[in-house]
């Protein structure tokens, strides 16, 4: 039996449900979101203010001082979720079609979480030269980028394109966010085994997207990158690797971490580190219980990989690991973007900040480890739960206030200011949500 009086089969039965009730239910629904005004239409003379003929007195202000576009328009509260479906969850590249029940289910999190309105856009795009032009194009009507679920090397280059070329912020979730929501969790993991962040040894599986910004905003953090061990498929990643000649970003790794210059497999990187931090293939025979047996004493195992992490939790535990922390909900100790992007984006948007600074994840991250340690941390508490809402005003503070001291926030607010207006909309959004289920609008017995 296991710590919570459930057999094993019995865990793996209840791990197995969300995805046969996620089959049950979408066909139902036919979609997760939908556009509703939130204009007052009284009658049909409305419409002669909101389309023609009056619509064309704020098109004309617009015209004249482009600005307004945030006084007149949805655009400060609008963001785009941008994919091509080339790196889906664990799915993989299974394209633009596949992976939009996901972009839908992320606009929803945007919105109840964050009070954020965000609308799924899934391309068919054969470049990053192609997702580029694509959100170049778009620009006008968002007030910010969220990329999602594209591959890499693919990623870095329209990433690191946008935030030099647009107006508006742009960011890529699966590299900032999950960065911002594993440091959290980091934080105050080393809290509880009592080692310095700055001494810790880490063993990361994966050198994707995710892996590659968690180790930079990692270092940016206090974490020392030389203790850092990164495995890709071809096995540690070390300085003078001859495969890694023609990608920047991970020879730049190389040239940072591993001052051990450690060869070989898993097996290696994980001997007598502190951390593992797993963002690789979907397990749950991806982990090996003999890595963990390998580490260090008091072992921290983040196996993050969704929808079914690198190793049940429950034989990562059996293995010797006393923290472990996984990407899903129905698991102590989510790290989940879910826990970054509503209150990072609600912080970024309400101070009109022109990009999302590594600086800005790493508050956002240092307050939801100060969340979760006003209530107290523990073994199967590191960081909040999605369902502890006052966690997403207070990151978009974090957030806004780091925007303001590094000057690009074009919209300055206290941080009273900054709490008042972000609590206001998210209480919105979920007041919303509930009324339309207690209406009837949204059908909740099903």
């Amino acid at each position: 039996m296991t710590e919570n009086n459930l057999s094993e089969k019995e865990l793996l039965e209840a791990a197995q449900k969300p995805s046969k009730e996620a089959l049950r239910l979408h066909p139902i629904y036919k979609g997760k979101i939908e556009v509703v005004p939130k204009c007052r239409i009284r009658d049909m003379n409305d419409f002669a203010i909101w389309y023609t003929p009056g619509v064309a007195a704020p098109c004309r202000e617009i015209y004249e001082n482009p600005e307004k576009v945030y006084e007149y328009t949805s655009k400060g509260n609008t963001i785009a979720i941008v994919s091509d479906g080339s790196r889906v969850l664990g799915l993989g590249d299974i394209g633009p079609m596949a992976g939009l029940p996901v972009m839908e289910g992320k606009a929803i999190l945007f919105k109840y979480l964050g009070g954020v309105d965000a609308i799924p856009i899934c391309i068919n795009a054969e470049s990053s030269d192609d997702i580029i032009k694509f959100v170049n194009m778009i620009e006008p009507t968002y007030g910010g980028i969220n990329l999602e679920d594209i591959k890499s090397p693919r990623c870095f280059k329209v990433l690191d394109t946008l935030r030099q070329k647009s107006n508006i912020p742009v960011w890529h979730d699966d590299q900032q966010g999950t960065a911002a929501v594993t440091l959290a969790g980091l934080i105050n993991a080393v809290k509880i085994v009592n080692k310095p962040l700055d001494k810790i040894k880490i063993g990361m599986l994966g050198a994707g997207a995710a892996n590659q910004r968690i180790a930079i905003m990692l270092a940016k953090a206090g974490v020392n990158p030389e203790l850092t061990y990164m495995c890709d498929l071809d096995g540690l990643i070390y300085k003078g690797r001859e495969d890694l000649a023609g990608d920047p970003y991970r020879t730049h790794l190389a040239e940072i971490t591993n001052a051990e210059m450690r060869k070989g497999g898993p097996e290696v990187a994980f001997e007598g580190v502190d951390v593992m931090i797993a963002l690789s293939a979907p397990g749950p025979e991806t982990v090996k219980p003999e890595w963990i047996k390998s580490m260090a004493k008091d072992p921290i195992v983040f196996v993050c990989a969704n929808p079914v992490p690198e190793i049940w939790p429950w034989e990562a535990k059996k293995a010797g690991a006393r923290i472990v922390a996984t990407g899903r909900s129905d698991f102590p100790n989510q790290v989940n973007n879910s826990l970054g992007f509503p209150g990072i984006f609600r912080g970024t948007l309400d101070v009109k900040a022109t990009t999302i600074t590594d600086e800005m994840c790493i508050a956002a991250a240092r307050e939801l480890a100060k969340v979760a340690e006003d209530k107290g941390i523990r073994e199967d508490y590191l960081i909040p739960t999605m369902d502890e809402w006052n966690v997403f005003p207070r990151e978009a503070v974090a957030v806004g206030q780091m925007a303001i001291k590094q000057g690009i926030a074009q919209h300055k607010l206290t941080s009273e200011q900054a709490f008042e207006t972000a609590q206001t909309v998210i209480k919105r959004a979920r007041s919303e949500m509930e009324m339309r289920q207690k209406e009837g609008f949204v059908k909740v017995d099903v």
